[in-house]
């Protein structure tokens, strides 16, 4: 009898493809339904935001960053901020920082209810899908009050924020908050204890604590593995450390520990603002109170020379920053986020650099795929939420 000859199979999953979450291209080999090696090829999305940014003066950098990773624009722009703002110094009032901390956690659930909708989607589970958008929109409804814009809505600046809160945004936050357990209740109960859902994720994408730290996995990733890092504890910023909240972990690892890790983390999200939005007053501060940085109010724009002669400089000339290099992170929806800026003393940036979560996670990729079969490929890209946009820039 002749002998049996077989030889492995290449096939290319994406850059087209809707299950990877953008423009990702995985080169697999394939023995069977087997998955021998995978090559992630990452560059289709490239955008050149890093560079365009030091042709920018610095408040112009702000829509530019928000659209790095388009399901966390609040917190991009909340990390570039926080590292101009160390550069010149400046103090902000505390009715702005617990502004950007209810913003930025509402970014957090925001991001997270996209993820489990199209996960829960990606396996099959398309009710939840519906379900997280019905939420979603809420949250964009409150983007569009407070800039008029629902995705990137570009309300945190450098010194403060755009301006100050419409009428009707606490009554507005409250309701969400107020109903939004239950949601969370409900997309468990499709989810949490499904059999399906549960065969399709449990010890699939396997990464332990070790590996996940050598190849450098923050956010639900690494607390999944049982690294209970959260810049949020670490680092504290904007006040956090004044605040009462977990750190979800699990030890599993797997695509299943991450999903019980974000919706952990949403709830978590949903006590930091209800204790935020007891401190917010309805009117107060809403910038830093520096002639440098933020224009002077209108009615003295209209009848003083001087605040007409500043107003004037800010819009068309921007305003300098010292001289100097900062890193600040910030923990956004996919973990530790977070812009490297260098000044020479000009009005605009000399280099901005970001640290973004999402390309440190997909180079894990090849670790957690390899081995297992090429319907759980589908399971773990989504796990790992990557967004394309942080990865290429």
């Amino acid at each position: 009898m002749p002998e049996l000859r077989t030889e492995t199979m290449t096939v290319n999953m994406g850059p087209q493809h809707p299950s990877t979450h953008g423009v990702l291209r995985l080169v697999l080999e394939l023995d069977g339904e087997t998955v021998c090696s995978v090559d992630p090829t990452i560059g289709y999305l490239h955008t050149g935001i890093e560079k365009t940014a030091e042709q920018k003066k610095w408040q112009q950098v702000i829509p530019l960053v928000e659209r790095m990773d388009y399901l966390s624009a609040q917190s991009n722009s909340l990390a570039f901020c926080l590292s101009v703002e160390r550069l010149l110094g400046l103090e902000i009032p505390e009715r702005v920082c617990w502004i950007r901390v209810l913003l930025a956690e509402l970014q957090r659930i925001n991001s997270h209810l996209v993820w489990l909708g199209t996960h829960g989607m990606e396996v099959g589970a398309v009710s939840v899908m519906l379900y997280c958008f019905r939420e979603r929109e809420l949250l964009l409804n409150i983007n569009e009050m407070i800039a008029g814009f629902r995705m990137f809505p570009s309300y945190i600046r450098v010194g403060g924020l755009r301006e100050d809160l419409p009428r009707g945004f606490h009554d507005a936050v409250r309701s969400f908050l107020a109903q939004f357990p239950q949601k969370l209740d409900d997309y468990e109960d499709l989810l949490t204890k499904n059999e399906i859902y549960r065969k399709r994720t449990r010890e699939v994408g396997c990464i332990s604590r070790e590996e996940a730290i050598a190849y450098g996995l923050v956010g639900p990733i690494g607390r999944a593995s049982g690294v209970a890092y959260d810049v949020r504890k670490v680092f504290p910023y904007l006040g956090y450390d004044s605040l009462e909240f977990d750190v979800p972990t699990r030890s599993e690892g797997d695509v299943y520990a991450r999903y019980l890790v974000r919706v952990a983390e949403m709830r978590e999200s949903v006590r930091i603002c209800q204790q935020v939005l007891d401190r917010i007053t309805p009117t107060g501060a809403w910038a830093a109170d520096d002639r440098r940085i933020t224009p002077p109010p209108k009615d003295q724009v209209y009848t003083e020379m001087e605040a007409l002669i500043q107003h004037f400089l800010i819009y068309s000339q921007g305003f300098t920053v010292p001289a100097g290099e900062v890193y600040v992170p910030v923990e956004g929806p996919r973990g530790e986020h977070g812009f490297y800026v260098v000044s020479d003393g000009s009005n605009r940036p000399w280099r901005v650099k970001s640290r973004a979560p999402s390309l440190l996670a997909c180079q894990a990729l090849e670790r957690m795929i390899v081995g297992g079969l090429i319907a759980d490929v589908i399971a773990v890209i989504g796990s790992i939420d990557v967004v394309l946009g942080d990865v290429d820039r």
